[in-house]
């Protein structure tokens, strides 16, 4: 499984451009994503040959500067709990600062790495300055320059080193789906297990210590076979605060990249917040399929219109990617929750078909000839051929003689048209344009 980084430390010491350029080393590589990536403050990153997930929580602080303080204090200790590996990133211009002192004294007391990432440092004076970084009491540090990139070699040689050894994982003989429970909390994620399962399988506990990984249940009820898997956990409720959205995300990323298809429970009384929508995009942007299951539905008052006026405001926020299964259940009631079971079966069915090229072609290159790409500056794009790839999700390749002028309205007509004849409803996929 991957490593996750949190990137901590007070306002304006450069933790987002350290994140943006974490994010950039590995997205030069790989083709970027279509549509609009709306999860900012979390990326992946790759050095010598390691992924790892990055989490800038610098993003999720909001208010006046007299607040700054305590929300800082609980994103601290949610890094601690939740991340592999920490860095607390400071700024030499401004020295240590009280806030630095507060963040480095929680720090002190954890066992997990600590990296002190001393930032603006750009020249031999400020290099001398650092030492000064000494006084927080976490040994060794590491000057770098956010903006220039210089020093963040060095940085990320000692975070690859840092990582914990993580045992190899024992194979299943036979590969189990996994289907991942994600959503804030309170929402009724253990709920909906419990409901599945037919007893408490996911207790809430006060003891201090009990296990906060997220927790595979084998399932085989009503002829499907997989594991859930429940991203609560367990965990002290002196632990939680669950109005804020970077703990969500941060008890989700790692059930979320090592599932294949994502169940986002949300609470129907209080609609597709903020943090539900973190959550989604976080799956959209590792490619996983999504179910929306909207619990808590006997608690609505309903009328005649009320499942289709939710289910549009859902999906403008979804935009563009609206092809997603939404369901109205209660995990109280029971209600409908053998129809989420069989939607999430059928995602993952979708997720997995392959579509044969001469089907694939005799349909789309009917759909290019009736509605071609536009063309750019006097110079016409043709399409002759196009294809599935062989990879672990949908993405198909269009192989055309001037790729650079396919832009993305275009591929998303392409991937509308697949969606219509396809059924690949909850499952993200990938549209490339290639030189044929």
């Amino acid at each position: 499984m991957n490593n996750i980084v949190a990137i901590v430390g007070r306002p304006n010491v450069g933790k987002s451009t350290l994140f943006n350029r974490l994010i950039q080393r590995r997205e030069a590589i790989v083709d970027s994503v279509s549509g609009v990536t709306r999860d900012r403050n979390y990326g992946k990153s790759e050095w010598n040959g390691k992924e790892f997930s990055v989490i800038d929580t610098g993003g999720y602080i909001r208010g006046s500067d007299d607040v700054f303080e305590g929300e800082i204090r609980k994103q601290v200790e949610l890094a601690i709990d939740e991340a592999d590996v920490i860095i607390f990133v400071v700024d030499v211009e401004e020295g240590i600062t009280p806030m630095d002192e507060t963040v480095a004294k929680l720090l002190r007391k954890v066992t997990k790495p600590v990296l002190l990432a001393v930032n603006k440092v750009d020249n031999a004076m400020r290099e001398k300055d650092a030492i000064e970084f000494y006084n927080l009491g976490l040994g060794e540090y590491y000057t770098f320059a956010s903006i220039s990139g210089s020093g963040t070699g060095d940085l990320l040689d000692a975070l690859i080193k840092s990582f914990p050894e993580k045992p190899e994982p024992v194979q299943e003989e036979v590969v189990l789906p996994r289907f991942a429970v994600v959503g804030r909390p309170n929402a009724g994620k253990s709920s909906f297990i419990n409901a599945l399962i037919g007893k408490d399988r996911f207790m809430v506990t006060d003891i201090a210590g009990t296990t906060r990984d997220a927790i595979d249940t084998k399932f085989d009820r009503f002829g499907f076979e997989f594991n859930l898997v429940d991203t609560a956990g367990i965990r002290r409720k002196a632990k939680v605060k669950e109005d804020l959205e970077f703990y969500s995300v941060m008890r989700s990323v790692r059930a979320i990249e090592h599932a294949d298809i994502c169940i986002l429970v949300i609470d129907a009384t209080r609609g597709f917040e903020g943090q539900d929508q973190s959550i989604f995009w976080l799956a959209e942007k590792n490619r996983k399929g999504v179910v929306i299951l909207v619990n808590k539905w006997d608690l609505v008052e309903k009328d005649t219109m009320s499942t289709r006026d939710y289910e549009e405001k859902i999906k403008q926020e979804l935009m563009p990617f609206t092809d997603v299964p939404i369901l109205f259940v209660s995990a109280l009631t029971k209600q409908r929750l053998l129809k989420a079971l069989e939607a999430t079966v059928k995602v993952y069915e979708s997720r997995q078909q392959r579509i044969p090229t001469s089907k694939f072609n005799e349909y789309m290159l009917k759909v290019i000839e009736a509605y071609p790409p536009p063309a750019t500056k006097g110079k016409y794009v043709k399409i002759k051929y196009c294809m599935q790839l062989p990879s672990p999700t949908p993405q198909f390749v269009f192989f055309a003689n001037l790729p650079q002028y396919v832009k993305e309205p275009y591929k998303r007509y392409l991937e509308n048209k697949i969606r219509e004849n396809w059924d690949l409803s909850g499952v993200p996929i990938d549209i490339y344009i290639r030189e044929k």
